[in-house]
């Protein structure tokens, strides 16, 4: 049974403000992820264990749903198939 007067949970009708880390991490049940330029000199706070990267590179980064970085690579197309390899539907994140 449902209630005419529910409205549903949308885009557009949530803030973004109102979406939890906690909230973000079960979207999909684990199994969306999004792809992020960045830029070598930022690689050090996200992949701590990365060895030194030269300064000024553009390098791609696989995310879980929640901000979690997953993998950090060179190109776009690495990234989305490591997410398809993974069975990670990729959404697009502005």
């Amino acid at each position: 049974m449902t209630n005419d007067k529910t409205e549903a949970l949308t885009p557009d009708t949530i803030a973004p403000e109102a979406i939890t880390p906690e909230a973000l991490a079960g979207l999909g049940g684990g199994h969306i992820a999004y792809v992020r330029t960045i830029r070598s000199e930022d690689v050090a706070s996200m992949f701590p264990q990365a060895p030194q990267i030269a300064p000024g590179m553009t390098l791609f980064t696989l995310h879980a749903a929640d901000g979690t970085p997953i993998l950090l690579t060179d190109s776009r197309e690495a990234a989305l198939a490591n997410a398809i390899q993974n069975e990670l539907e990729t959404v697009s994140v502005h």
